[in-house]
């Protein structure tokens, strides 16, 4: 597994615009798609881009904080 598939990224948007991701751990690190694959796809460029990037100015690497959770929200019931 590389660096670029061990970041969390959060994506957000969607119809009727397109989406955009960005990683808590990345910070700066930012890719848009119109589709979520798409988004994937191109966050994954961005990330491993940033790294090359960090590496060649010699900063550190950022560690990364570990798997997302998905937490499903429901709106509440009136009793």
């Amino acid at each position: 597994m590389t660096d670029a598939e061990r970041y969390l990224i959060l994506i957000e948007g969607g119809p009727p615009s397109n989406y955009s991701a960005w990683s808590p751990d990345l910070l700066g690190c930012v890719a848009t798609g119109d589709t979520i694959n798409q988004t994937v796809a191109e966050m994954r460029d961005a990330i491993a881009f940033h790294l090359e990037g960090l590496a060649a100015d010699g900063d550190p690497i950022p560690d990364p904080t570990g798997p997302g959770v998905y937490i499903e929200q429901h709106a509440a019931v009136a009793a």
